[in-house]
């Protein structure tokens, strides 16, 4: 316990030299200098770590909460950047992998597929909405492409400069640029469109507070149908400090029954939870056709290696529970 005290202890310091060097930068637009200190902050912050930043000191929390702001801010700024550089080409989605990040983008939105269609039963979404696009909306792009090619896309970000960017993005690729629409709005602003979605992917950055973001995973449970999918970015380990975590019992008090939690080990930076909203008994379909009012499912194994289910505390209970009346 001893060592992972101060394992945590030593992390939470570098974490804090760096916060302070990326806040005295003059800009987080993309440079030597930013790149430098956000991969430093990158490579402290991927691998496995016995940290839990919600338990963190108020000083640190306040210093994490304002370090998730910058990378908003930074990322921001960067997927402007590409995004110009990729729309000064005739056919920009021929360039894709100019971008650094590409990759990580392709692994994501894999995972997030896998998981969708492995834990949501007969899930075939022809409309989908994805909330915080940005200006590099390669998310929707890449599960238009690769995994949901039936499937019309909504793409809400509350920038509307971010949005004249993405769509130039398609003006080459007729087909593709006509399953995509960007829209200039809050989600809170939302209520009868989000009934219209089979799926609703949540990004990391939208709601960076707790409380921000209960309030939107409540307000999607107030308007989205009932048995829609939702898949919400979250974040794990020191790698809260670059994204916020959510806590998958908000997103069960907002109406959802949660089908899955998955924490990549891997270069993919953000977890992945997929839920599904209950109707107005709190009752969703299970994969056997029967129905669950309690918001528990059987876990089942992850679609590949590099997630980890969690049971959720009311399964551990359960599971208890079963447990001590064997014993008796």
């Amino acid at each position: 316990m001893e060592a992972q005290n101060q394992e945590v202890a030593a992390l939470v310091q570098k974490i804090a030299g760096l916060h302070a060097a990326i806040s005295e930068l003059p800009s987080l637009s993309p440079s030597a200098e930013v790149d430098a200190l956000f991969t430093d902050l990158v490579t402290a912050c991927v691998p496995a770590s016995p940290v839990d930043v919600t338990k963190l000191g108020s000083e640190a929390q306040r210093m994490r909460e304002e370090l998730i702001r910058l990378c908003s801010t930074a990322e921001g700024q960067l997927e402007a950047y590409y995004s110009d550089m990729l729309a000064a080409f005739d056919s920009p989605l021929d360039h894709l992998g100019r971008f650094p990040y590409y990759r990580n983008y392709i692994n994501l939105s894999k995972l997030e597929y896998e998981l969708l269609v492995s834990h949501v039963p007969g899930i075939a979404p022809t409309r989908v909405a994805f909330v915080g696009s940005g200006p590099l909306p390669f998310s929707s792009l890449v599960l238009a492409m690769h995994h949901l090619p039936n499937a019309l896309f909504d793409n809400y970000d509350r920038c509307g400069e971010a949005n004249d960017r993405a769509r130039k993005l398609f003006r080459a690729d007729e087909e593709l640029g006509a399953r995509m629409s960007f829209h200039t709005a809050d989600v809170a602003s939302l209520t009868e469109k989000l009934g219209e979605y089979d799926v609703v992917f949540l990004a990391a950055l939208v709601g960076m507070a707790a409380e921000e973001k209960a309030e939107v995973v409540a307000h999607l449970g107030a308007h989205m149908a009932d048995g829609a999918a939702l898949v919400v970015r979250s974040a794990h380990g020191a790698r809260g400090f670059l994204y916020p975590i959510v806590d998958p019992e908000d997103i069960r008090r907002g109406g959802f029954d949660v089908l899955a939690v998955c924490h990549p080990d891997d270069e993919v930076i953000n977890s992945v939870i997929v839920a599904r909203k209950a109707d107005a008994h709190g009752t969703v379909a299970l994969k056997d056709g029967l129905s669950d009012s309690r918001g528990v499912v059987p876990v089942v194994g992850p679609p590949s290696m590099c997630c980890k289910m969690e049971v959720s505390v009311l399964e551990k209970a359960e599971e208890f529970t079963a447990n001590k009346e064997l014993s008796v």
